[in-house]
């Protein structure tokens, strides 16, 4: 049986997590591949597969030693990958915080021998798999906006099958003056 897997994500607030659920069951038809749940809602920010105690123990060390600004990202783009078969919410642009953080946490992976994708990063979040189908996106004007102030390293599946959760939490560093807070 397989072990478990891990990545590096950036999670989303709860609230948000609801929102999205929302507006995916207004958007799309409930039979329509199968709905990521809410606390799966997540941006991946480095793939790093099934990896020894000792290699996540170097990379929790490495993401504790990150100090990067706290962002805002805006999620305000939608899409279909029918070929994955991944129906997706990403943002247009991608904010550089973000772009940052997963160039540098992707180096640092591949350094430590987990194979990273030679594709350019596109931060999104899945909302639904097993989406083969052609479907019709909502047009443009959706909009949602969170702080992202932290980061995740996320451990799932494994032999009970487990859904991804946080196994380490990273802070960035909050930037904004204190009336922008």
């Amino acid at each position: 049986m397989a072990g478990p897997y891990f990545y590096f994500a950036l999670n989303l607030p709860p609230r948000l997590q609801r929102q999205l659920v929302h507006w995916r069951a207004e958007h799309f038809p409930a039979d329509y591949g199968k709905p990521i749940p809410s606390a799966g809602m997540n941006i991946t920010l480095a793939w790093l597969g099934e990896i020894s105690e000792a290699t996540c123990q170097r990379l929790q060390h490495q993401a504790s030693r990150i100090r990067q600004p706290a962002f805002t990202l805006t999620l305000n783009d939608a899409g279909h990958w029918p070929a994955s078969g991944y129906l997706w919410l990403g943002c247009r642009p991608a904010p550089t915080g973000v772009l940052q953080l997963a160039a540098l946490l992707r180096s640092q992976a591949a350094r430590l021998g987990c194979p990273q994708p030679a594709r350019p990063f596109h931060p999104h979040v899945r909302l639904i798999h097993q989406a083969y189908r052609a479907v019709t996106l909502p047009p443009a004007g959706f909009q949602w906006q969170t702080r992202i102030s932290e980061f995740s390293l996320m451990c799932g599946g494994g032999a009970n099958r487990k859904r991804p959760h946080a196994i380490a939490t990273f802070p960035l560093i909050n930037e904004l003056p204190p009336d922008e807070e």
